[in-house]
């Protein structure tokens, strides 16, 4: 078994956070593995001055990590899933997630105001197509502006005026010890997540069987469920940074809940959709969530933001 195990992450302090996570995981798993960190700047991380959507997607934050995996400069890429295309790299597979963290946004306020209690006109800043549509839905006399940068970026511009408030993941926050920032969680059934938000997943080439004997113990049963029934139907919506698309997959009890959203990015319209059944059911339930949608014309949605 190899006694070295190199993990390709961005440089950025909530993606060195998880990889060190990660790092400490491993070595409690597998006492005297050696890890290192392979720190890379990614494309998105560079372009910071246009909104994700228009320059390629979340994929930014992949290409560079990715490479150094098919190279062989790296054994893993510790990612956040939310960042992870449907559609996976040739020679790569992701097959391992780490239990779930929080997986809900948060609205900071800079006045410590709730979203309902926003004044009319206040700017609110978010990169996410998925947040502005729910924004513009529940407060169309809100004003919305594109927010990019890391997490502390973000804050600083929450706090130097240019936002009355911003919405960021819940999970990046608690990660980071910024949880005190948190005005509102904002939660199902009201606002949805977008798919696999809060989860760690792990990547390595494909048939790597070394490698996968190492990260398997850290696979979580309840994460990978709800990870496979999200991308499921993000697979069948089309899911992108171009599509305004939320899904959240939950356990209750010995049934697995699936609810989804897709709308236009100014809130005009938006459908919605949701099954509960068995977890041996993901594959129908996933289906039948993604053809209700469609058949309310959600397809329709899709093609005009092409």
């Amino acid at each position: 078994m190899k006694n070295l195990l190199r993990i390709a992450t961005r440089k950025s302090e909530l993606a060195m956070w998880q990889a060190r996570h990660v790092d400490g995981l491993l070595r409690d798993t597998h006492p005297g593995l050696e890890v290192s960190l392979l720190p890379m700047v990614t494309r998105g991380d560079i372009i910071l001055d246009q909104p994700l959507a228009q320059i390629g997607g979340k994929g930014l934050f992949l290409k560079e990590l990715e490479k150094a995996l098919l190279n062989g400069e790296a054994d893993i890429a510790v990612h956040s899933m939310k960042d992870v295309p449907v559609e996976q790299v040739p020679g790569l597979t992701v097959e391992v997630m780490l239990e779930r963290a929080n997986p809900f946004d948060a609205l900071l306020s800079r006045e410590d105001v709730s979203l309902a209690e926003m004044p009319s006109g206040s700017v609110i800043g978010t990169s996410s197509l998925r947040r502005q549509c729910q924004l513009k839905s529940t407060r169309p006399d809100l004003e919305v502006r594109d927010l990019r940068g890391n997490v502390n970026t973000r804050i600083r511009k929450l706090q130097d005026g240019e936002y009355d408030a911003i919405i960021l993941a819940c999970a990046g926050l608690e990660r980071l010890g910024l949880e005190g920032l948190i005005t509102e969680v904002l939660e199902p059934p009201l606002w949805l997540p977008a798919a696999t938000q809060g989860t760690i997943g792990i990547q390595c080439r494909s048939g790597d069987e070394e490698v996968m004997q190492l990260i398997e113990p850290l696979r979580d049963p309840d994460a990978m469920l709800r990870t496979r029934a999200e991308r499921l139907v993000a697979a069948a919506l089309q899911g992108s940074c171009q599509v305004p698309l939320a899904v959240f997959a939950i356990r209750e009890g010995d049934l697995l809940r699936i609810s989804s959203l897709i709308g236009m990015p100014d809130g005009s319209q938006v459908l919605k959709a949701q099954a509960t059944g068995s977890p041996d059911d993901v594959e129908a339930m996933s289906s039948s969530v993604a053809e209700d949608l469609l058949g309310q014309g959600a397809n329709r949605i899709i093609e005009s933001l092409r």
